[in-house]
């Protein structure tokens, strides 16, 4: 048994000053903040802050390096998962903020990957868990961080453990890669049909104030319904563990894609009988409009929501990707209509209202047609990370602490 202190550098980063942070548009170095920190991943995107490069050259000493193991000291765990990530390619070059922590494996003791994956075992978790302090920000201390004991075994074996873990890692990544380029397909097809105009047989067809003939100006309430949320009572233990699933903004929010497989939180049928919830159907469209406005989901199974949602259901199945695409492309505007002095929200009244321009019904059947098999495949996909997924987390902890030799582990395969 091993200190984490003995077997990895750790660096706490530095205190920035916020008045000199520069936007994502800006030249400059990416600074790595605890908003940044997610539960095996960095987010980029909105929460980007940059450095100057000329500030950056003296600060060397916080220069993060490839495989690097990053962790947020302030909120450690946000919803039952732990705030830890590692630096991958498309991360560099970035510099460490203060109350994030690196953890670095030491010549010739540990392998930095191999500490990855001790981070990310249960027993880890159950350490954080522990040693957390604060009521308003919950917090961690690096000497809390470092007294952590682990089972380290030679480096030979620890390069065999990570080589079978990342095999799991490597296709959940390419299986990442494959949703991604998948959707960006079906936005860029929505964008040449629907923004550009360039759908199948546009050459024959007149165009007056950028409407093609046979389209129709409608709204929302003409094409879908919208269905609001309700949470039951969080006290009443009869209302939960049931087998409707329920799904929260977070779930969302977390969705590493388009599709949603499933959520852990469940109600029961009384719970659901006493929430302001409705079962939609499975492939209803389901729209954050609150706090995190813009998100969106498709489940393959009824569900029901809470407060934070517009569930959307067309109310012609041919026209399901179209409303689906036709909302991504609106969120600015949608958050624009938002209100509420608390926090902002688009109400169903405002979302009925929104305009929207409504093709002739063999140009939405052609884009279903192309659309759909598209989200199928990344169903599909999804599946297969999770089935990655659970197979790599029951090796995890028992390659770990010895109980099972890699040598005897038959490594996945992509189909």
């Amino acid at each position: 048994m091993t200190k984490l202190g003995d077997a990895a550098e750790m660096l706490v980063g530095f205190a920035f000053k916020s008045t000199g942070f520069l936007d994502e548009n800006s030249d400059g170095v990416r600074l790595l903040r605890g908003d940044n920190v997610q539960q095996g991943f960095i987010r980029w995107g909105d929460k980007t802050k940059k450095w100057s490069l000329s500030a950056a050259a003296d600060l060397e000493r916080y220069q993060l390096a490839l495989s690097d193991v990053i962790f947020a000291m302030d909120r450690p765990i946000v919803g039952g998962g732990l705030k830890m990530a590692w630096i991958k390619p498309e991360d560099m070059p970035v510099l460490l903020v203060q109350r994030v922590c690196r953890l670095r494996g030491k010549t010739d003791v540990a392998l930095t990957n191999f500490l990855r994956y001790v981070l990310a075992a249960p027993e880890f978790s159950a350490h954080i868990h522990r040693i957390t302090t604060g009521a308003n920000i919950p917090h961690i201390s690096g000497k809390d961080i470092v007294s952590y004991e682990f089972h380290l075994p030679s480096m030979n074996e620890q390069a065999r453990i990570v080589a079978c873990l990342v095999a799991y890692d490597d296709l959940i990544t390419t299986n990442q890669r494959r949703i991604q380029l998948l959707e960006d397909a079906a936005r860029r097809l929505y964008r040449e049909w629907f923004v550009h105009l360039r759908y199948p047989g546009h050459e024959l067809v007149t165009v007056k104030v950028g409407v093609p003939q046979g389209w129709t100006n409608l709204t929302m309430n003409d094409v879908c319904d919208a269905v609001g949320g309700g949470t039951p009572s969080t006290e009443r233990s009869e209302y939960w563990g049931g087998d409707v699933v329920w799904v929260t903004p977070t779930d969302v929010t977390r969705n590493d894609c388009l599709v949603m497989l499933d959520s852990a939180k469940k109600i029961t049928e009384v719970g659901l009988a006493n929430s302001s919830a409705k079962l939609v159907p499975a492939e209803t469209i389901l729209m954050t409009s609150r706090a995190s406005i813009g998100f969106f989901a498709l489940m393959d199974q009824p569900v029901c929501t809470n407060q934070g949602f517009i569930s959307v259901i067309p109310k012609q199945d041919n026209t399901r990707m179209y409303l689906l695409f036709n909302m991504m492309g609106r969120v600015e505007e949608m958050i624009t209509l938002a209100t509420g002095s608390t926090f902002k929200e688009l109400s169903k009244k405002t979302f009925r209202s929104l305009p929207i321009n409504w093709p002739t019904p063999d140009i939405l059947q052609a884009f279903e047609d192309t659309v759909y098999p598209m989200i199928q495949q990344t169903r599909h996909i999804k599946k297969q990370s999770e089935q990655l997924k659970r197979a790599r987390d029951l090796l995890l902890p028992k390659l770990m602490s010895g109980q099972l030799d890699v040598s005897g582990i038959t490594l996945p395969h992509q189909e």
